[in-house]
């Protein structure tokens, strides 16, 4: 059975697909997961506590991707087409993941201050959610590390600016979609392209497993 909290999320996001936060409320939210009320104040507080934790779980979920598409058969580039294919569908099928990387919020979601607020919170989750929240920035920065070391290959240092370059690529398609009308081509063969190009006199990302 899902944990309370996971359903109150889900009902929560649901709901958030259906009408603007604004015009969400925390009955409907409690009564499509099953659950009192009661219950979901006590896991989140309040309706800003549950809108904390939506977007602290969507943020996790995006980089939780990441993290799948690092582990992708092929070499560092197809990784890192991989990472890009993935932002942009992430962003794409999800509002408020698409927010956490552009950092524009429509008056539709939640309004946040991604600042750290007190928290009293007995709830060790809860208490995450309330800490500070990712700015694009600091996504952006979180994936070119988790990019650079997974495919660096002990050139981390110099991979770092080449999967930085990967990850801006793919946000600028999430703000304008690529197509037929802007030169042609998906993310995945505009990323690829451009690492071709960026790295076309010296190998810093590391070669497929098997030729190790």
């Amino acid at each position: 059975m899902m944990p309370a909290r996971e359903s109150l999320l889900d009902a929560a996001f649901a709901a958030l697909a259906r009408r603007p936060w604004a015009a969400v409320r925390m009955v409907d939210v409690a009564s499509a997961a099953g659950v009192s009320r009661q219950t979901l104040y006590n896991e989140f507080g309040s309706k800003e506590g549950l809108a904390r934790a939506l977007v602290r779980r969507e943020a996790d979920a995006y980089l939780a991707g990441v993290e799948r598409a690092l582990r992708a058969p092929g070499d560092g580039r197809e990784r890192l087409v991989a990472v890009a294919e993935w932002t942009v569908s992430a962003a794409r099928g999800n509002a408020v993941a698409r927010a956490l990387l552009t950092g524009c919020w429509s008056a539709s979601l939640p309004s946040l201050d991604l600042a750290a607020v007190a928290s009293s919170s007995a709830v060790p989750a809860q208490r995450r959610a309330d800490a500070a929240l990712p700015s694009p920035g600091e996504l952006v920065a979180a994936v070119r590390d988790r990019a650079a070391t997974a495919v660096g290959a002990g050139n981390g240092g110099e991979a770092a600016p080449v999967c930085e370059s990967a990850v801006r690529l793919a946000l600028s398609c999430v703000v304008a979609p690529p197509g037929e009308g802007a030169g042609g081509g998906t993310v995945g063969e505009l990323v690829r392209g451009a690492l071709h190009r960026q790295d076309a006199d010296r190998e810093v990302l590391s070669p497929p497993p098997d030729r190790f």
